[in-house]
Order: structure tokens, then C-alpha cells, then sequence
């Protein structure tokens, strides 16, 4: 590490000694009216501390050079609007900046006009007035460990952990509130995005690294509460990706190397009215796990575009595409730990590809606008396992423990119209689906054991089955909202339903009513409260509706909705316009939640691993509930330095078939992150980051069915008598990044050098069985030196303590041209 940070330091002095003049930076974008979307002609867009501006032309749009690169704070104002601030907006000589502002009218009084200013740092809506927060590309960017994973930086959020019981935390499932990592959605420029993670677990949409590129990226908001009635199938969350324009003055683009990936994106005009975005992104991490000899070889590509045409002056088509390509196969190490032999023998091989393309037509009205969008999305996910795989390589159909080719399609159309008049605003649309969910699957769930005298120990379980089923999805919602109290008060009320063709009673919308009804009032000019209350709805995830028995029935037809009844209420103060504070409690009731008829589990508890859930036979009779309280302090830039920080404490806990309330996988009860980044004179910029999670709950293995079973599933058997019954130690991880710009005549060289877990912490993961394997690794080890007896009472089993510590120090560039 002392010696990355030398040549980070020898590098600096070397390249600034032959850097360029430097030229200048380029600002451009458009301000709009963010209930109408009609653009504001004359408004005037100011660089805080400079005598730099312009107003907005005919179109709304605005563009301002001469800038000398590096850091401001850019404000949009306009007559009888509230003015908006963007902080920490990073110029470069390399790539034009692109701000997109949406303001709001202001109050009728004296007061609330002085209120206004003081709402730079706020994001809050009517409609979701608390239990939102937003993040900036530069934030995303910069991020200590963060590695420009949207995923892994959102995180840093109030309420948001990831899967503790991972592997050095390195795994992007979203625990937001205490739910499950399946229990969110996701929306890039308003078209769902189902996989936004690599290597996703099918059913739970988590994953180890993200998808999206953070080139494209203009702004991330995250609501975990409070969800405009427009958004379907989510129970705990719904992340919005906003995603910005080509250049429209000229061909522009970046590279990107860093300890994991190479990414290349360009973007430009492509005409007078058109515009595009392009980005392709490759792993090289295979040969980065070659070189610190473990067994896995991950491996994968991304690509995404955007393309905007302007019609005419009020009707804008777009047109997005993310995709992915990953592969995770095994090579046998060079030494044969047991931690090693393990990762071999416990995990699928994974070759899966996604897809998902949209279309949205927007076009202004009178007082509003409406939208219609198209959009497809494709998953295909391949999972092989075989038992013996202790070289990496087999695949004997006779020792296939696993084998799932499944593919979900969605071809999606939606429709919203918005109005605003006065003191009201409304809307309303709907959303019609045809979803096709196919899985050809084996699973070994038990092998059956003979003892020498062929008696019967354990009888075999498993399961085979081949299912196609296509159906119809569709919803209709609206939602109003009004100020009182001479904007004051604000009231939001949202009423939603939704049902399919293929559920039992999926034809019940009165079965799927969700109401939400949300309030803010302004106590003061800088304090505000805010209460929410709200009813949502998810589908059964398709690996469970389409789950057949040997007979071909399907056996979760009569599932119904998964529901969940959130209440909450939050306290803001805002002292400055660059500082805010928020407190909030929550509750949450969730029923009718998915229950293993196997086991007697609920599918609540599980998505933090790889593979797939929910294919098996299932009840909705689960219940569940998760509350707590957060904390959370934001401070923009404001001399040179900004900072975040937050803490939560919650309780989550769900029941399976016994009715017996147990803390979930995900009851971490503390999340406290803690961010700080300081800007330097000459382009210099340091971040540093600490979080810390509580221990999750976790099962222990049943040691003699692990013993008898290990052999063939290649990993241990939890005692599910002792359900979540013990606990593991906390995770912390301190992370540090360093970033160096230069800008030469034309282009922009970004240094930067990160540090994941810095101060070498250990961090505790989910024990993992094992069996001892002989000198040779030819079979395992037994205590009488006989062959291993079939119920495994000969054995020597290991439990693998997993919390070794691990530090990953990366170093990279951008160049951007």
C-alpha cells in the first residue's frame, strides 16, 4: 500500500510537469417547470463565488464557458419560482457538464419565499414527503469503496444495508428497513429495470457488482417509503435512476481503468435533434483471482445506450438499453485449503445474460404532460452444480446435484398523464404486461443413503420438472394532491390496483387495493414534519409460480399478493442551504408472505446468496414486521468540504408456518455510516468512509445430517429447529480514495487510488461445513482410515470460521476526451 501511495504521489509530480495549458470547462443543460415540464425562458443559471452566468434560451436551455475547471456549486433561479442549487458539480476540460433543473413555483408570503431558499439540500415531493434521499453523479463517482457501484454507494443511505453474513460485505443486495433484497424495484428514466446487479440471484435481484454505468448517471433518488402510487410490485423501496443526455455540441467520450474493469463511453450529437449515449464495460477480475490463486473465474461484459430525439417542441422519444453477459466457472488452485475446496464444491457454475430495451414518447400539454413507454426485458440464467467438483471440472451427469435453464420475458406498456392547476396536481395511467416465465430445472434437495447392509437411512428428495407459462399483468392508478394553509400544508393521496391472469384470483383488484396517504407541514421556516401511511402489493416472483410438481400441477396458483402496511413520520430541519437534518420512525406489517411447505420457512429470509428462490412448493401464510428509527445529516459542498452521515436502529422479524415470530437473515438492528470528502487546491480530492453493520442472526448446521449429506450437496445442513438462533460478530470497513485531475488542452487524466477495508478489520461471515479431504485430495479423510462410511459417522468435519480479513487497494484512471 506505502508503495501505491509513492508512485500515486511520483506520478503527480511527473505528469505536472508536462501537462498542457490548461483550456476551459463547458456547462450546459435547460430548466424546466417540474410540474409542467415546460421549459422556463430567461432563467438564469450562476456559478456561487464567480461573476459567471447565462439565461435560458427559447427551448429552456443554457450553456456557459470559460470556466476554469474544478468544483461549484451551480444555482437555476427564476421569477416566482424557488431557486435550485447542484452541488459540487465537478468541471473538466475533457467532457462537457450537463445540469437538467426542475422548479417548483413558489408561496404566496414573504415567508415561504424565504423558506425556499433555504430548500437546496431537500428532495422531498408532495407525494413522498419523507423517507427519500438523493444522490449526485459526483457523489456516486467519488465514493470511498465504492467503486462506481450505484448499488454499493447507495448504502451509504439511512436504512440501507447490505448482506452482512457475505463474504467481506461485498455482495449488492439492498436490505432497506429490515426487508428482503427481492422486495425493491428499480427504474432507469421511468423504463423497470428487473437485473441491475452481475451474477443476480434469480427472484432476489441482488448480486456482487452493479450493472448501470455512472457515465450516464445524472442523479440517483431513493424512496423507501411514502411510493407514488405510478410504482407497482415493490414492498420496500423503489430506486430511480435519472440518466442525462448526449453532448448536443459535440462528440465527447471517457475511458476507464481500474483494478477490476475497463468501460468505454462516448456521446455526441447525431443530428440537430438527436443525441446518443453509448457505454461498453469488461471484467478482467478471472485473471485477477488466477493470480491470487482462488478457485473462481468470474467473468463479465456490459453494454447500455440512450438515445433522445426531439420531435418538435413538445413531444421529446427516447430510447434506452442496458445489457449483460456473465459467466462464473471454477479452475482448480494451486493449493488445496479447505476454504478453497469448499468455494468448489458448494457453488453453481453461472452463465447468465439480460436485456432490457425502452421506448418513451413524452409530450407537454397544457398545465402537464403525459408519457407512454415501451418496454421489453429478457433474463436467461443457466446454473450446473455436480458433487466431487474438486477440480473444477466435472460434469458427470450422473453426480449432478443441480441443473436450472430458465428465462423470464416481460413486454411492458405504460401510460401516466399529470396535471397541475393551482393548488392541485394529479395523476393517473396504467400498466399492461405480458410476462413469460420458462424453467427447466433439477434440484437434489436429499440424496438417498444406504447403509453396507443396504438398509435405508435417509429416502432421496428431489425435484424435476419443465414449465412454460405466459400470462397478463396490469394496474391502474391515481394520485392527487393538494396544498392548503398558503402552501403550508401539503396532501398527497394515491390509490392503486393490480392484477394477472394466471394467480387463482389474480382477476381480484379489489383484492390488491393500495391506498397511501402522506402530509407535510411547515412548522417554521426551517423546520418541517411529515407522516406517511400506505398499503403496497408484490406478485409472487415467477421461479414460484411456475413451480410444478412430478404430476405437472402447479402448485402455487392460489398464492396470492405479498402485502405490506407501512406507517411513519419524520422531523426536518434544514439550519442552512447546504445543511439538513432528518429523524424518522417506521413500521412496517407484511402478510400473505411466501412460506416453504418443506420446511416451514419463509422465502423472507432468503436472496442473499447466489442461485435461485422460490422453486418449490409454497404457502402464503407468512407475517412479518420490521420498525425502527433513523438519523440523517447531509452537508453539500460548502468550503471545500461536504460530508454525510447516517444511523439506524431497527428490528426485523418474520414467521414461517409455526406463527412463531423470529428475527430475520436481515435483522442486523444498527447500520451507522459515516462519509467525509475534502476538496484540495491543484485537482487533489480525498474521501474517507466508515461503516458499521450489527451481527445478523444465522443457523447452525445440523452436524449429523451435514455429515451424511456433505458428500453429495457439497456443503453442510442447517438445523432449522434452531432458526436465525445465534448471531454473528459486527461488520465495520473503513475505506480512503485519493484523486488527482489534470487537464491538458483537450482531455481530462483522472487519478485515483482507493482502499476497501484499510484498517484490516475482520469481518465475520456464515460459517461453512466442510469435510476433512486427504493428503492427496483424492477423497476424504476419515478417523478410522476406512473409506467414508455412507452416513458419514467416519468423517472429520470442519467448520470454517470465514471472517479472515480482506483489503482491496485499487488503482485507476479516467481519461477523459
Amino acid at each position: 500500500m506505502i508503495r501505491l501511495v509513492t508512485f500515486l504521489l511520483l506520478l503527480s509530480g511527473i505528469v505536472s510537469q508536462t501537462a498542457f495549458a490548461q483550456s476551459s470547462s463547458v456547462l450546459l443543460g435547460s430548466v424546466r417547470d417540474k410540474n409542467t415540464a415546460e421549459p422556463l425562458i430567461g432563467a438564469t443559471v450562476s456559478v456561487q463565488n464567480t461573476s459567471v452566468g447565462a439565461t435560458t434560451d427559447a427551448e429552456g436551455n443554457f450553456r456557459i464557458g470559460g470556466l476554469k475547471p474544478g468544483s461549484y456549486n451551480i444555482t437555476a433561479s427564476y421569477l416566482g419560482y424557488n431557486p435550485d442549487t447542484r452541488f459540487n458539480v465537478v468541471l473538466t476540460v475533457g467532457n462537457a457538464a450537463q445540469l437538467n433543473f426542475e422548479l417548483e413555483a413558489a408561496g404566496t408570503t414573504l415567508d415561504e419565499v424565504v423558506v425556499a431558499r433555504n430548500r437546496s439540500t431537500r428532495v422531498a415531493t408532495t407525494e413522498t414527503p419523507l423517507s427519500i434521499q438523493n444522490l449526485s453523479v459526483e457523489e456516486i463517482k467519488s465514493n470511498p469503496g465504492g467503486n462506481f457501484d450505484i448499488s454499493r454507494v447507495v448504502q451509504a443511505l439511512p436504512g440501507v444495508g447490505g448482506t452482512a453474513g457475505s463474504v467481506g460485505g461485498f455482495r449488492n443486495d439492498l436490505i432497506i428497513r429490515g426487508g428482503g433484497p427481492g422486495e425493491n424495484v428499480y427504474y432507469l428514466d421511468g423504463i423497470e429495470i428487473p437485473v441491475i446487479n452481475h451474477f443476480s440471484t434469480q427472484g432476489a435481484a441482488g448480486g456482487p457488482t452493479g450493472i448501470l454505468n455512472v457515465s450516464f448517471i445524472e442523479d440517483v433518488t431513493l424512496a423507501s417509503s411514502a411510493f407514488h402510487a405510478r410504482y407497482d410490485n415493490t414492498l420496500s423501496s423503489v430506486l430511480q435512476f435519472k440518466q442525462r443526455d448526449g453532448n448536443p455540441d459535440g462528440l465527447q467520450g471517457n475511458f476507464r481503468l481500474s483494478g477490476t474493469e475497463m468501460a468505454l463511453t462516448a456521446d455526441g450529437p447525431m443530428g440537430k435533434k438527436t443525441t446518443f449515449l453509448a457505454s461498453a464495460r469488461r471484467s478482467y477480475l478471472q485473471f485477477l483471482f488466477q493470480a491470487l490463486d482462488l478457485p473462481i473465474r468470474p467473468n463479465y461484459w456490459d453494454f447500455q445506450y440512450k438515445i433522445t430525439h426531439k420531435i418538435d417542441a413538445k413531444t421529446t422519444l427516447s430510447s434506452i438499453g442496458v445489457g449483460a453477459i456473465d459467466e462464473f466457472t471454477f479452475a482448480l488452485p494451486k493449493e488445496a485449503t479447505p476454504e478453497n475446496l469448499y468455494v468448489l464444491s458448494a457453488n453453481p457454475s453461472i452463465n447468465q445474460w439480460n436485456y432490457t430495451q425502452g421506448f418513451t414518447l413524452k409530450r407537454l400539454v397544457e398545465d402537464g404532460y403525459w408519457n407512454l413507454s415501451f418496454s421489453r426485458n429478457m433474463f436467461d440464467n443457466r446454473l450446473d452444480q455436480f458433487r466431487d467438483n474438486y477440480d473444477g471440472k466435472q460434469t458427470d451427469e450422473s453426480k449432478r446435484i443441480l441443473g436450472i435453464q430458465s428465462q423470464e420475458i416481460e413486454n411492458k406498456l405504460r401510460f401516466d398523464y399529470n396535471r397541475f392547476s393551482g393548488d392541485w396536481k394529479w395523476s393517473y395511467g396504467a400498466v399492461a404486461q405480458y410476462v413469460k416465465y420458462n424453467n427447466d430445472a433439477f434440484t437434489v434437495i436429499r440424496p438417498e443413503i444406504r447403509d453396507s447392509n443396504d438398509v435405508l437411512i435417509q429416502p432421496g428428495i428431489s425435484s424435476s420438472f419443465n414449465t412454460a407459462i405466459g400470462f397478463f399483468r396490469y394496474g391502474v392508478f391515481g394520485q392527487v394532491n393538494r396544498s392548503f394553509l398558503r402552501d403550508r400544508l401539503a396532501v398527497s393521496f394515491g390509490l392503486r390496483a393490480d392484477g394477472n391472469s394466471f394467480s387463482d384470483e389474480g382477476y381480484r383488484l379489489d383484492r390488491t387495493l393500495s391506498p397511501r396517504l402522506s402530509a407535510a407541514y411547515q412548522l417554521a421556516e426551517r423546520w418541517k414534519v411529515s407522516a406517511s401511511l400506505g398499503r403496497y402489493y408484490k406478485l409472487p416472483i415467477y421461479t414460484a409460480l411456475g413451480y410444478k410438481d412430478e404430476n405437472g400441477a402447479y402448485l402455487n396458483k392460489s398464492l396470492p399478493y405479498t402485502r405490506t402496511d407501512h406507517a411513519v413520520a419524520g422531523l426536518e430541519f434544514i439550519p442552512t442551504p447546504t445543511l439538513r437534518f432528518t429523524v424518522e420512525g417506521f413500521y412496517k406489517w407484511y402478510s400473505d408472505y411466501a412460506v416453504s411447505r418443506r420446511d416451514g420457512l419463509s422465502l423472507a429470509n432468503q436472496g442473499g446468496g447466489f442461485g435461485i428462490i422460490g422453486n418449490e412448493a409454497l404457502e402464503g401464510s407468512g407475517k412479518g414486521r420490521a420498525y425502527g428509527f433513523e438519523i440523517f445529516a447531509q452537508q453539500k459542498l460548502s468550503k471545500n468540504l461536504f460530508f454525510t452521515g447516517s444511523y439506524t436502529l431497527f428490528w426485523s422479524e418474520f414467521s414461517g408456518t409455526d406463527e412463531r415470530f423470529i428475527a430475520s437473515s436481515w435483522d442486523n438492528r444498527h447500520l451507522l455510516s459515516l462519509i467525509l470528502g475534502r476538496k484540495f487546491k491543484r485537482n487533489w480530492e480525498m474521501g474517507l468512509k466508515w461503516r458499521y453493520q450489527g451481527g445478523v442472526p444465522y443457523t447452525p448446521f445440523d452436524e449429523a445430517a451435514s455429515l451424511r449429506n456433505y458428500p453429495t450437496l457439497g456443503q453442510g445442513v442447517l438445523d432449522y429447529n434452531r432458526l436465525n438462533g445465534q448471531r454473528l460478530g459486527s461488520f465495520s470497513q473503513f475505506d480512503f480514495r485519493i484523486d488527482k485531475k489534470w487537464n491538458f488542452k483537450r482531455s481530462t487524466f483522472d487519478l485515483f487510488f482507493d482502499v476497501q477495508n484499510a484498517f484490516v478489520q475482520k469481518n465475520p461471515a456464515y460459517p461453512q461445513f466442510t469435510l476433512q479431504r486427504n493428503a492427496d485430495n483424492t477423497g476424504f479423510a476419515t478417523t478410522d482410515g476406512q473409506p467414508l462410511r455412507a452416513d458419514g459417522s467416519n468423517a472429520i468435519p470442519i467448520i470454517l470460521n470465514n471472517d479472515d480479513p480482506s483489503v482491496v487497494p485499487t488503482i485507476g484512471f479516467i481519461f477523459e476526451f
